[in-house]
């Protein structure tokens, strides 16, 4: 009995030495390649909290000034978040917050240079978006209707459609299209959830056109 256990252990050694000799090099790789994977997840996930530490410092700092309404220092300390850290959250929330002090101070074409840099730079759709609708908010200020729909063409995160409407209806209200802005409010209308305040607003513009929204989409929104 021995004699055999020996034998079938002798026989199980060999088929492991042949298995290992024909794929040892490559078990090797898949191993090496799987911990360097590992290791690499790890090391990009640590990178991306010190730079979201780092970057949320740094808009800490931006906050304080925004406080205070120091256009100047917030210019600053953007530039800095951008440049250090562009691709944060914390960078995007900076623009934003840059652009609003500037243009709190009317400085409008200063207020300008965060929005389109988030615009393009932004960390997610969303802020991409709200950037978008923000400037197209400035150029409609500034009279340039053109380049205020090109910019709402490109706003694009699917839960601002209301809300990107609304600001065409307002930009073809001012280009002298009422038909085509009322189009425009009735699809921010419809696109909004009723529970939202702003619908509000949205229904007085449409009644505004002579087009109240219980008269022209009936059924909509509110009735859901």
């Amino acid at each position: 009995m021995a004699t055999s256990l020996d034998l079938q252990e002798q026989e199980q050694l060999d088929a492991l030495k042949a298995f290992w000799k024909q794929y040892g090099n490559l078990v090797t790789w898949v191993l090496t390649l799987a911990l360097g994977a590992f290791a690499a997840w790890n090391a990009w996930n640590w990178w991306q909290r010190e730079q979201a530490f780092k970057a949320g410092a740094i808009f800490d700092q931006l906050e304080l000034a925004a406080q205070a309404a120091d256009a100047d220092r917030v210019n600053r300390i953007f530039g800095d978040l951008k440049e250090r850290y562009p691709r944060t959250a914390h960078a995007s929330q900076g623009a934003l917050t840059a652009a609003r002090v500037l243009h709190d101070k009317g400085r409008l074409e200063d207020a300008k240079a965060p929005l389109i840099w988030l615009a393009a730079q932004g960390h997610e759709d969303e802020y991409r978006t709200v950037a978008r609708l923000r400037l197209a908010g400035l150029l409609l200020q500034e009279g340039k209707h053109d380049e205020a729909l090109k910019e709402l063409e490109q706003a694009r995160a699917p839960s601002f459609d209301a809300l990107v409407a609304d600001r065409r209806g307002d930009v073809l209200l001012a280009q002298g299209k009422p038909a085509d802005a009322r189009a425009a409010y009735q699809a921010a209308w419809a696109a909004m959830d009723a529970k939202v305040e702003y619908r509000r607003l949205v229904e007085a513009k449409l009644t505004s056109l002579a087009a109240p929204p219980a008269a022209s989409a009936p059924g909509t929104g509110a009735a859901r």
